[in-house]
């Protein structure tokens, strides 16, 4: 039972130490939505969007106010619509139709984003999916909104290399298409291996089609109170510094359920999971990296930092996991570069490369994110990047990702600014060594030998 001292206790956290709801997202199945008729099923995804979340935003701001706890986003994922536009989109047009119905649903909502525009192909791809996949460049640049993902691996099935090579190919193209705009198309697209059906942060978010016809997920986040909490450990044995950020992570999780459970009553929608994510901002102490820097590195991506990382990943999961029966997601912390200040100031410096943020992906908890590379980055390159990414998560049974924006017409030396919370970046070298011989082999890697547990 949750009471008003926890709350009490949260207010310095919140005030001073920038801790937030990061968001409120209802997922919604859009299975019962499915025709044969494009238009029809526009009408049907428009029609259940607009009636389940209609309330959503003005949910939100009631809680933030009753509570003062802040609320950044709300958002909606639906069900893949690689899936619910099997039977109707015979062209990539009608899968782009779609997107529109999704952009002009998060209009009228006001919902910040609405994820969802995803296949899951980690084993092959349908017709109606490859479609899917090569309509996401005009997708993603005709609409404001809409947030997109691909699983391409698991570690149940291997990966789609077919699928990797692919949306190398994708991401160039969604690159050039927006590139007015800095690329920012590539900023509402990622690439997943092992994605979880429950994920409430875009741009991965979906609505699987193992949950309910709808459910509310609530992500927190609290790097800045996880800072202030390290900083108190300074020259503390390891076994103390664990147990105090455990001891954090419990409290952050502890306001996210409440406003789950408040979210779930006033909207009459069951309460799915809390994701406890710790999730930076470009704000001045909402950093991964600062918490890092906390536990005694010089700067980030210097030696110890992947170390420094495993510790703040597992606890908190196992903080979040005493304070909930539902933690699910993706929850520990994320180490997007353009939305963390300590992130960017570490690529800057030279402390930080792109080979030493792939090692840190296999311990935090999704994987590349945020990244801007040179635009002239070729599109077998960058399927070599995701091929990596999807094989530290199939061989480590963990989800990871790769958002990645080559920027066109930018180069290493050069910074891409995107706004708002996804911030701004220093674009990162890449290693320009060919791979593309490896990527045109094509098939599917084999799952690892670990994953028969049946």
């Amino acid at each position: 039972m949750i009471n008003l001292f926890e709350v009490a206790e949260t207010n310095k956290m919140i005030e001073q130490e920038n801790l937030d709801v990061r968001t409120i997202t209802i997922g919604i199945s859009l299975l019962d939505c499915m025709d044969h008729d494009i238009d029809v099923l526009c009408k049907n995804i428009y029609n259940k969007i607009t009636t389940v979340a209609k309330d959503l935003v003005k949910t939100g701001e009631e809680i933030e106010k009753k509570y003062g706890i802040p609320i950044v986003n709300k958002r909606i994922s639906v069900t893949p619509i690689g899936f619910v536009g099997s039977n109707a989109c015979k062209s990539t047009k009608d899968f782009v139709k779609i997107a529109k119905t999704l952009d002009r649903c998060a209009a009228e909502l006001k919902v910040n984003f609405i994820g969802g525009y995803s296949a899951i192909v980690s084993k092959g791809m349908t017709p109606a999916e490859r479609l899917l996949i090569e309509s996401i460049p005009e997708a993603m640049k005709v609409t404001s909104n809409v947030c997109s993902s691909v699983n391409v691996g698991s570690t149940k099935t291997g990966i789609n290399m077919d699928a990797v090579k692919l949306m190398g190919e994708i991401i160039k193209e969604t690159a050039d298409l927006t590139k007015e705009n800095d690329s920012i198309g590539c900023a509402k697209l990622v690439v997943l291996c092992n994605a979880p059906d429950d994920n409430p942060f875009m741009a991965g978010a979906f609505h699987g089609v193992s949950e309910a016809d709808c459910i509310i997920n609530v992500g927190v986040s609290g790097p800045g109170v996880v800072k202030n909490a390290i900083e108190k450990c300074k020259g503390e044995d390891f076994g103390k510094l664990c147990e105090t950020i455990k001891k954090t992570a419990f409290k952050i999780t502890r306001v996210g359920q409440l406003v789950a459970q408040e979210a779930s009553k006033m909207l009459n929608i069951p309460f799915g999971i809390i994701d406890l994510s710790l999730a930076p901002t470009p704000a001045v102490g909402d950093s991964i990296a600062d918490c890092l820097e906390g536990m005694g590195l010089k700067s980030v991506g210097a030696p110890g930092t992947t170390a420094a990382l495993a510790i703040l990943n597992d606890q908190v999961k196992k903080g979040g996991v005493m304070a909930s029966s539902y933690v699910g997601g993706l929850s520990g912390a994320f180490i997007p570069v353009s939305e963390d200040q300590g992130m960017i100031n570490a690529v800057e410096n030279g402390a930080l490369t792109l080979e030493k943020l792939e090692a840190m992906t296999c311990v935090c908890s999704v994987g590349l994110d945020m990244i801007a590379i040179p635009g002239k980055t070729s599109s077998a390159t960058i399927s070599g990047i995701i091929a990596d990414e999807m094989a530290i998560g199939m061989i480590n049974q963990k989800t990871t990702a790769v958002r990645i924006i080559p920027v066109t017409g930018k180069d290493v030396g050069e910074t891409v600014e995107f706004g708002g919370l996804l911030g701004y970046a220093p674009i990162i070298p890449v290693n320009e060594f060919d791979c593309s011989e490896f990527i045109n082999r094509g098939g599917r890697i084999p799952a690892p030998i670990h994953s028969f547990k049946n």
